[in-house]
């Protein structure tokens, strides 16, 4: 193990120069020839280090999936990441990949083309080694993370229910760089309210206000929020009217429900779902269900969380710490058919926002983590 890890510690200016190669090929999830062209280039990048079967899964409407698979055995361990990032098409011109001292700045280096150069690096040094594995290790690389994996999800549940255990190569809990044990599932709802129509000024007893059913719809979601337990109802979008002179005919809102146990989604959800009219001439329309599932701590992905803990206090000199996470990954998805660890990927901040980053630094040891994780658990 020790080679093994002292081997990556030495690779950090080729994971850098990866790192470029990636965040300079523009990735978003809803530009399929975009990350058609990425996929392929990760594969040609791949092979002057990984020997590997790789697939590539047509995908109609979204980008195609990559599927790298290493070793031999009747089990294996998934590795799971995704291509595409929430930046538009355009995005490098006005951001662009950088490095300032230690960090690497551009859109997807932190969520998580840096988690993608470490996951091959990681592979790389166990080939190199020739480290015997029991399991096979598959490298799932999809293409529609950012907007709910619609696509790609049946795949990541099918190589999940195949695995011993899962490694999910997201972004880590921000500058701690935690490994992430727990995430929130997730649920999206719209509410649609229609009323009547008329002149706010001249008839206004005619009209019926959908704007204002929804102010008391915004509320009552808002009341089902329970802190104690990590549940949240948020509304964060709403639209209606058509004038201001107008009393309003339509109103809508988006919703997002962020639950730590899955007793208050069957709690919540009806609540949300079963909304009523307060007076006669409204018409309430809910629509939605859940996002991504809770992705549980267990007694099984504890002990993977102590086995890293462990190799990291040995032969990396630091602490890892753990973290519950609000937002939901592909490893939710995951979860529900294997022990997941999730947050595997850079340590950075700014996910989404106009100050990603990653931390140079760590990446070949987050990757040595990797490595010596994949070493034990495929025993």
């Amino acid at each position: 193990m020790e080679k093994v890890a002292e081997y990556l510690l030495g690779k950090q200016d080729e994971m850098l120069d990866m790192l470029k190669t990636m965040v300079e090929m523009e990735t978003p999830s809803d530009n399929k020839r975009l990350v058609d062209i990425f996929g392929e280039k990760v594969v040609e990048l791949i092979q002057p280090y990984v020997q590997a079967k790789v697939d590539s899964i047509h995908n109609e409407e979204f980008g195609n999936q990559v599927r790298i698979e290493i070793g031999e055995g009747d089990e294996q361990i998934l590795l799971l990441g995704h291509m595409d990032t929430v930046w538009p098409e355009g995005t490098l011109a006005n951001m662009p990949f950088k490095v300032v001292g230690d960090e690497a700045y551009g859109p997807g280096t932190f969520d998580m083309k840096g988690g993608l150069v470490q996951g091959i690096f990681a592979l790389h040094a166990l080939q190199k080694y020739e480290v015997v594995l029991t399991k096979k290790i598959v490298f799932l690389l999809v293409s529609d993370e950012e907007i709910g994996s619609d696509s790609s999800r049946h795949l990541i549940e099918e190589e999940a229910a195949k695995s011993s255990c899962v490694f999910v190569l997201e972004s880590s809990g921000a500058l701690e760089g935690m490994y992430k044990t727990a995430r929130k599932g997730v649920g999206i709802f719209d509410v649609a309210v229609k009323g009547k129509a008329a002149h706010a000024g001249i008839e206004p007893e005619k009209g019926i206000s959908a704007i204002e059913e929804l102010s008391k719809i915004v509320l009552y979601l808002h009341s089902l929020t329970d802190l104690a337990k990590g549940t949240t109802v948020n509304v964060g979008v709403i639209n209606g009217g058509s004038s201001s002179n107008v009393v309003a005919a339509s109103a809508s809102a988006e919703v997002d429900l962020r639950v730590e146990m899955d007793s208050e989604f069957d709690r919540v959800i009806p609540l949300i779902k079963n909304i009523q009219p307060s007076k006669e001439g409204i018409q309430v329309e809910v629509t939605g269900d859940i996002n991504r599932p809770v992705m549980e701590k267990t007694e099984e992905v504890g002990r993977l969380f102590e086995t890293a803990k462990h190799l990291a206090a040995e032969y990396l000199d630091f602490d890892l710490k753990e973290q519950l996470s609000g937002g939901g990954s592909d490893g939710s998805f995951a979860s529900r058919f294997a022990p997941t660890l999730d947050g595997m990927g850079p340590v950075g901040d700014g996910a989404h926002a106009a100050n990603e980053h990653l931390i140079i630094s760590k990446m070949p040891v987050r990757s040595a983590l990797l490595a010596l994780m994949l070493m034990e658990a495929g025993k």
